[in-house]
């Protein structure tokens, strides 16, 4: 379109860099296609898949359920040998939840472990991650990989609250603190204005696991929320529970380790997660790599069974979604999944393919679940800033992708005529970033009924 040629010019974006796919659902072939057959880079937007082979396979409803059990005896309120912690692959056991199981336990009676609590990560059998992998930032949640037993989103929480003046201390909350890491906190207020707010804020993990963070956070920001990564997910998850165990006013005569619960272990408690359906909004309305990862590996365990000794779930999870995808009648040549996140650098998928896997989620019994999770362009999620002072704001459920060299949409729009429109965008290009506006101007020639 032209409006689109024009913001490509203007980004100095070369038209073999970019990708489109457009068709109204109700349609029987796309209203426009440009280079849709060419495989390319999807960043997040691969998300998509993910969600659709989660959903396919298992269904909206699906839960993970985490177990306290042990065969030890209770007397005196105290459990005479080792708790187990058994997780299920879930993807969403934050903090609130583990502390429900814990406060139940104290309710059940115990009050004092006299073993070990011992986490139980063995149903994901996963090769080794390296946080660091992508683009050295190691500790940035967004680097986390899957984990059995994957608690919080093996995210600390870091509440900021700078002073009034310069070079003032900045207060810094840990939620929540993790037993064993010592925050060495050397922030400072500045009087900067608040833009990009995080841009001058570092952190480093060193010997002793002392976490050290630095920089600098304008005054005018007020509080705000970062992230870190510091530990691996077991040495993360050991922390946590060990202070989420003394909160609760338990005593712990052992230590919190890694291990396997026994055959037949008896259960004491358990906790379902939310359903797969809130799962998947939660991974796409704020693009959730770990969710991601973690529902590709869930994927590979699911039809490897938990009989398995396949060393890579990750990589079945990869195979098995390739496979459902064909045998649903979508063409997958050249798609490359690596991790099902889309932070990669050789996740590769074609427009087309795209655009007619979101066809075929349209016809699928969940797909009100599919397009609920998807982020509404200038409403909220990884798309809330997107069309903000444009009639077609709010018309367009939309998953967003964005690296360096990279930047994508796909999702559905609703035209001014009432149709309802899939749609795809991938641009793979040096000045990717500089495309927004261009991806913009397809979304509201769309929604003008051009197509």
């Amino acid at each position: 379109t032209p409006s689109v040629k024009l913001a490509l010019d203007r980004a100095r974006i070369a038209e073999d860099a970019v990708s489109v796919w457009v068709q109204p659902v109700a349609a029987a072939r796309p209203g426009m296609t440009f280079n849709a057959g060419k495989a390319m880079n999807p960043a997040s937007v691969m998300k998509l898949v993910t969600a659709f082979a989660a959903l396919d396979r298992l269904g909206p409803a699906w839960t993970w359920t985490t177990r306290l059990a042990s065969n030890a005896t209770v007397a005196g309120g105290m459990l005479d040998g080792d708790l187990y912690v058994v997780g299920s692959g879930d993807p969403v056991l934050d903090q609130e939840r583990i502390t429900k199981l814990l406060r139940r336990l104290r309710g059940l009676g115990i009050d004092r472990i006299g073993g070990d609590i011992v986490l139980d990560a063995s149903v994901l059998k996963l090769p080794p991650h390296d946080p660091d992998a992508f683009d050295g930032r190691g500790l940035r949640p967004y680097n986390s990989g899957p984990h059995g037993l994957l608690m919080h989103y093996n995210t600390l929480q870091l509440a900021l609250f700078p002073g009034n003046g310069n070079n003032e201390s900045v207060t810094v909350v840990a939620e929540p603190p993790l037993a064993g890491v010592i925050i060495d906190n050397r922030l400072q207020t500045s009087t900067s204005n608040c833009d990009v707010w995080y841009r001058d804020l570092e952190a480093r993990i060193e010997p002793g696991r002392r976490l050290v963070l630095s920089g600098s956070l304008p005054a005018a920001c007020g509080p705000r929320t970062w992230s870190a990564a510091p530990l691996p997910p077991a040495e993360y998850g050991a922390a946590l529970v060990a202070t989420l165990w003394s909160e609760a006013g338990g005593r712990l005569d052992g230590q919190v380790r890694d291990g396997i619960a026994p055959p037949g272990v008896r259960t004491l408690l358990s906790h379902e997660s939310p359903p797969l359906a809130d799962i998947v909004r939660d991974m796409n309305k704020w693009s959730s790599n770990v969710i991601a990862r973690q529902l590709l590996a869930d994927l590979g365990a699911f039809l490897a069974g938990p009989a398995s000794d396949a060393p890579d779930m990750v990589a079945a999870g990869a195979r098995a979604t390739i496979a459902q995808l064909a045998a649903a009648g979508l063409d997958v040549d050249g798609l490359v999944i690596e991790n099902g996140s889309g932070l990669s650098r050789i996740e590769r998928i074609r427009a087309d393919t795209l655009g007619r896997l979101l066809l075929l989620a349209w016809q699928r019994p969940w797909m009100p679940e599919f397009i609920s999770a998807l982020p509404v362009a200038g409403l909220d999620g990884t798309a809330r800033n997107r069309l903000r002072n444009s009639p077609a704001g709010g018309q367009a459920h939309i998953k967003t992708g964005t690296l360096n060299g990279v930047r994508a949409i796909a999702g559905y729009l609703l035209d001014r005529h009432g149709r309802r429109h899939a749609l795809v965008m991938m641009v793979n290009h040096p000045e990717a970033a500089a495309s927004a506006a261009a991806q913009d101007a397809l979304l509201e020639w769309v929604w003008a009924g051009q197509p």
